[in-house]
Order: C-alpha cells, then sequence, then structure tokens
C-alpha cells in the first residue's frame, strides 16, 4: 500500500516497445501519480553475456521508481536485482506467469506481484471465434501458422525479390499431406496442429516427454476434433503421439510448443536437428532456449534443412552483431531464415486489456484494496 505523505508515487512503465501503455496511464490522476515510460529495454540482467555496466545502467533505471509496470519476460528481475531497489513497493507483470520473476525474493521483501489475465482473447473464445480450450493462444498460433507459411511458401525471400527488380528465385513447398510434428502437445501445441491439420490438410505428429496416445486423443477432442482422421485406412489418430526421433525424422515441419524450465532449456539440441529431413522446416514461437542456438546455427549455415522461422531468440532484443542478424542466409549453401522480433502475442486488443489491468491495480494498492490476479 501506498504512503499516505503527499510525495507523487513514482511508477516505471518498462519495455512498452509500440507505446501501447501511454494512454492507459494516462488516466492515472497526475497530481498523485508520476509516470515513466520506457520504449526500450537494457539488456537482461541474468544473462552471461550482461556486461556489468549495463547491469549498473538497469539499477539507476529503476532504483527511484515505488512501482514498476514490466511486460513478461522483457526485463528479469532476479534476486540480486530485487536488493538492489529498496524504493520499490509494487511489481505489476504481464500474464499469470512470469518466470523472469523471483517471486520467493519478491515475497520475502514484502513487495506484492500481480499480473493480467488475457481477457480480450478469452472474450473471443465465447463468441465463439475461437477453437475451444484456445483462450490466450490465438495469437500465438496463428503466429505460429504464419511462420509456417512464411518459410514454406518463400514470402520473405520473394518479397525482397520483387522489390529488388527480380522475379522467381525458387521453389515453394506444399503442405497438403505433409506431416507437422508438434514438440509439446499442450494448448498452444493443440492449437497449432488443429488449425494446420484443418485448414492445410497436414497429418500430425507430436512429442513431449510425458506424452501418451490417450492424451493426444484427449487434447483432439479438446480441439473439436475426431480421434481418428474420417476415411482413412488403415485408420489414423488425428494426433498421433511418437517417440522423439520419429518426430524429427520423419516431420517436414517441426514446431515447437514447449513451457521454458531447467528441464527443458536446451531440450532441442544437435541430435534432434541432424535427425531433420534436409526438405525441413524448423519453427518455434514458444521461448528462444528451448532450443539449443549453436547447434541450431551449425545446421542453418551448413544447409542441412531448408528453414527455420523464429520468433524467439536466446536473447532479447537481439544484438546489432548477431549471428541472426548478420549472416547472409539463404546464400552459399545456408538455409532460409525468416525472423520475427518475438510478436506471437503482441496484439493492440492484449496488450491494451494487459496495461488497463496494471492501471486498476495501481490503483487498488494505493487505496489499500486487494490486487486483481496476485502473483504472490
Amino acid at each position: 500500500m501506498a504512503s499516505n505523505d503527499e510525495q507523487q508515487c513514482s511508477i516505471a512503465v518498462l519495455d512498452d516497445y509500440q507505446g501501447i501503455s501511454i494512454p492507459h496511464f494516462d488516466k492515472l490522476d497526475r497530481t498523485v501519480f508520476s509516470v515513466t515510460t520506457f520504449r526500450d529495454t537494457l539488456s537482461p540482467w541474468g544473462h552471461p553475456d550482461t556486461p556489468q555496466h549495463v547491469k549498473e545502467a538497469l539499477v539507476h533505471r529503476l532504483e527511484p521508481f515505488q512501482v514498476i509496470c514490466t511486460m513478461r519476460e522483457r526485463t528479469p528481475f532476479p534476486k540480486a536485482l530485487i536488493a538492489r531497489l529498496p524504493n520499490l513497493r509494487l511489481l505489476l507483470t504481464t500474464g499469470l506467469r512470469n518466470a523472469s520473476l523471483d517471486l520467493p525474493a519478491l515475497s520475502a521483501a514484502s513487495i506484492p506481484v500481480a499480473g493480467t489475465t488475457d481477457s480480450a482473447t478469452a472474450a473471443r473464445t465465447r463468441a465463439g471465434s475461437s477453437p475451444p480450450g484456445a483462450a490466450n493462444s490465438t495469437s500465438t498460433t496463428e503466429h505460429a501458422a504464419a511462420l509456417i507459411l512464411a518459410a514454406a511458401r518463400n514470402l520473405a525471400r520473394d518479397d525482397l525479390a520483387v522489390k529488388s527488380g527480380l522475379w522467381q528465385t525458387g521453389l515453394a513447398v506444399g503442405l497438403a499431406g505433409k506431416t507437422l510434428g508438434v514438440v509439446g502437445l499442450g494448448r498452444l501445441g493443440a492449437a497449432t496442429a488443429r488449425t494446420m491439420h484443418l485448414a492445410f490438410g497436414m497429418r500430425i505428429a507430436a512429442w513431449s516427454p510425458n506424452l501418451t496416445q490417450e492424451t493426444a486423443d484427449r487434447r483432439a477432442v479438446e480441439m473439436g476434433l475426431p480421434v481418428e482422421i474420417p476415411g482413412v485406412v488403415p485408420p489414423e489418430r488425428t494426433f498421433r503421439a511418437v517417440d522423439r526421433a520419429a518426430l524429427f525424422a520423419a516431420s517436414d515441419v517441426v514446431s515447437v510448443h514447449l513451457v521454458l524450465s531447467e528441464r527443458s532449456r536446451g531440450l532441442v539440441a544437435a541430435d534432434d536437428l541432424g535427425r531433420m529431413k534436409k526438405t525441413a522446416i524448423l519453427v518455434n514461437t514458444s521461448r528462444g532456449p528451448l532450443v539449443e542456438e549453436a547447434d541450431l546455427l551449425d545446421v542453418l549455415k551448413k544447409g542441412r534443412i531448408r528453414a527455420a522461422a523464429l520468433d524467439v531468440f536466446a536473447l532479447e532484443p537481439l544484438p546489432f552483431d548477431s549471428e541472426w542478424r548478420t549472416t547472409k542466409w539463404g546464400q552459399e549453401g545456408r538455409s532460409h531464415v525468416v525472423l520475427t522480433p518475438h510478436m506471437g502475442y503482441v496484439e493492440q486488443d492484449t496488450l491494451d486489456a494487459w496495461y488497463a489491468q496494471q492501471v486498476e491495480n495501481i490503483r487498488r494498492w494505493h487505496a489499500g484494496q486487494p490486487l486483481i490476479n496476485p502473483l504472490t
């Protein structure tokens, strides 16, 4: 709860690249609240490549503020950083899960933390414009499908070719009847599988460490699909649970949909990538560290698969000198690469809903009322 003195409550809104938060925070009483919006990101505190002077710059930036509103996983808050923010009284994040926050350290420091729900997407689901079970997943599912199509149909390359005065420079790949291998058949993986199966006739294979065929069948039903593909002889499961080696060896597209944890970090590595077809495409819209970056770079530089389409990276934003930015992909035998800047969840409606909830929580905290979506 804020103090009752006359000093303004200082608020920092972090990592708002597009400035979407500004009209929401402008609704706060500026005689009571002082708001500073940061539209850039300093390198993550916990990343091994972050130099000490950048860490100090982050501390200097954040130290004055009583309330910090952060975008999920753009700026980590480990124990060492929290200890250097003596003025911090309230931390708000987007989403209901933020692995980059040290919640025990925040709780020990008596700093309340609250998140936000994706009410905009949930509303679309209730209205019937999203598939069953897809609340919070529509945006990322659409982006995953877009990246698969971009890599298969050469969209980025052909767009550049036409604008450069060229014409047809390569061949596209059809998806009908091809196999989509889904690494992780949770809410996002199942929604992506449903989309690609219904829209493009792709066959679906799935693997995760504990996935069984029974679970895969249940996911199909949750997505409004039959357990078996109608009219196929011999019968074939709509979502086929396969072993890890078979998924990477047989899939024409591999799409990663796992939650990042210490167990899943670096899960997709050289052995898996080495099993992929030379014509295959790897897509990652989940978290960069799920795929061992050095191994993926090696495979792509040697042209061992057709393409990769990536929305997430080990370090975000990508440094200007990152190999992802500077390598001449698609040339001299290298694989094609499509890159987007972690846009899987970045929709106007979603971010508006998140920032509106953060403003509401600031008002509640200042008035001594219970927070919405408390995390500590």
